[in-house]
């Protein structure tokens, strides 16, 4: 057990260390997680329980990405391309997959329901990869090129699923003409209401209960994973579900939001790692010169014809589109995690292939993720869709958590220095900005002539700043018979250049001037430009 655990301690730095290297060599980070699955688990042969243990793992990994792709999304910004990202994300997929299985079927030669299967695991979009690429970048594009991606990405995968599941309940001779529609419909209808009755449920739950840090994020990991266990038990798709409670819990302000959003980066970050080394762990690296060639060829039908047309069909009618436009979103159409989950599909649904499907889909995703995403910046500027006037960060919903800005409160003192002053009278430093002022629990939004009164609470705004080397806050207690007991901060010394920024007073936190006298038990939190030990 300890040598297993130390294993994967070590797989998890070299992880981190491949990171660091494939942002100064220009390689994509998630081949480099790929190719190190690949020298771990270096065998011919993979056991189908080790594949089955494998599938499950991706399917819990991809809650989460279809969560956070769904969190992330600004619905505002969203709003004005829902009708085509929608469209892209069902009809689009349904016409990729489609026009996939064609070309498996008439140039090489597969049978009609592997080649249908092909397309239905290649048919989406990786959500993950395209908003690492366009945040990392900063890609700001034209158009409402940026949401569109993104929601049509993040969207596209539970039609995917669900066209995989149903050629193979074909395959396996389980599927009349009636059970393909009710399983279209219930995938359909039970997973986007159910999506929308437990988010409401856990929107209201955030609202009017106040939870424990901690509390919060573990509260959102059960609703997502409830999100889609619960619709699927029931015959809905789970990934629609868990992406429409990941939207709407995304739009929806709440406190302790800041926090999740990082705990979430963090997660999907993990699980999308977890995913891609699991790809190379079980694939088979003796059979890939057998398969390069057909996957080489239904890469570029994929990147050159079949996403092409789909995307043309879709959008040439609504004629706001230019060509180019058009052009740029066909190519930024990479292939990643989902399609690995559905490939695992194909093997551990025990049905005779008379094609490697998994290890085409491998090879598939290796040369995606290599050449287009190392691409996509060149193929933005070609096809001339770079907008450096807009900030795609914006199209997050998470904007306002990566944002360098910091959110402050002041009381205003009877008698104090901004005691019935106008705002435009004050003094500020640069990049503060008062914002609104908390008047007998009224927000009032300040402007030059608001007039500051003892009692109110003023909220503010500044750069934000945080850099541990060179400042250090640290605890110093105050014991009984302190000699600082008694005095004001302004007497107060440690002999090391500390300034004392807030006192804690049991429950109170008081932040303090020249005047405020200390007391026993006090905890003074002391900022200093070097460690000391007090």
């Amino acid at each position: 057990m300890n040598l297993l655990l130390i294993i994967g301690a070590l797989i998890i730095f070299t992880c981190i260390f491949l990171n660091k290297v494939s942002s100064s060599l220009g390689i994509p980070v998630l081949l480099l997680f790929i190719l190190l699955g690949v020298v771990v688990g270096w065998r011919d042969e993979v056991s189908i329980e080790i594949t089955e243990r494998a599938g499950d793992a991706c399917t819990v990994a991809l809650i989460f990405i279809m969560f956070y792709g769904g969190f992330g999304t600004n619905w505002k910004a969203a709003r004005p391309v829902a009708v085509e990202s929608g469209l892209l994300a069902t009809f689009g997929v349904a016409l990729t997959a489609g026009i996939v299985g064609l070309f498996c079927h008439f140039a090489l030669g597969w049978n009609w329901i592997e080649g249908m299967i092909m397309g239905a695991v290649i048919s989406s979009t990786d959500a993950a990869t395209v908003f690492s690429i366009l945040r990392t970048r900063k890609m700001g594009l034209r158009n409402n090129s940026a949401p569109m991606l993104e929601l049509e990405s993040g969207s596209n995968d539970p039609c995917s699923y669900m066209l995989t599941a149903v050629m193979l309940s074909v395959l396996a001779g389980t599927a009349s003409g009636g059970q393909v529609v009710w399983t279209i419909f219930s995938q359909l209808v039970f997973g986007a209401l159910g999506g929308i009755a437990i988010a409401q449920c856990a929107a209201v739950v955030l609202r009017r209960f106040a939870m424990p840090q901690g509390f919060d994020m573990m509260f959102i990991v059960a609703v997502s994973v409830f999100g889609y266990a619960f619709p699927s038990m029931i015959g809905g798709n789970g990934y629609l579900s868990v992406y429409i409670i990941g939207m709407i819990l995304g739009n929806y302000q709440f406190k302790g939001r800041k926090g999740l959003v990082l705990f979430f980066d963090g997660v999907t970050t993990f699980v999308q790692i977890l995913i891609f080394f699991i790809l190379g762990y079980i694939a088979h690296p003796t059979r890939l010169p057998q398969v390069f060639v057909p996957a080489l060829l239904i890469f570029l039908f994929i990147l050159f014809v079949a996403r092409p047309i789909a995307v043309s069909a879709i959008l040439a009618p609504f004629r706001k589109y230019p060509m180019r436009q058009i052009g740029f979103l066909s190519f930024v159409g990479l292939r990643g995690a989902a399609s690995i989950v559905f490939a695992i599909m194909t093997l551990t649904s025990r049905l005779p292939f008379d094609n490697d499907i998994f290890d085409i889909v491998f090879c598939i995703v290796l040369i995606s993720i290599a050449l287009q995403g190392s691409l996509i910046p060149s193929a933005a500027r070609i096809f001339r869709m770079n907008d450096h006037n807009s900030d795609v960060m914006q199209t997050f919903s998470d904007f306002n958590e990566h944002c360098e800005l910091s959110f402050g409160k002041v009381k205003i003192r009877d008698g104090g220095r901004w005691d019935n002053k106008m705002v435009k009278d004050l003094v500020l430093p640069e990049d503060v900005k008062l914002l609104m002022v908390l008047r007998n629990h009224k927000k009032i939004i300040t402007k030059g002539d608001t007039q500051l009164l003892a009692g109110d609470e003023v909220v503010f705004c500044s750069k934000s700043y945080d850099n541990a080397t060179l400042a250090d806050i640290r605890e110093h207690p105050l014991l009984k018979k302190s000699i600082w007991a008694g005095k004001t901060i302004k007497d107060y010394s440690d002999n090391g250049g500390s300034h004392v920024v807030m006192v804690r007073r049991g429950e109170e936190q008081i932040i303090p001037d020249g005047n405020t006298v200390l007391c026993e038990g006090d905890i003074l939190y002391l900022l200093s430009s070097k460690e000391k030990s007090l």
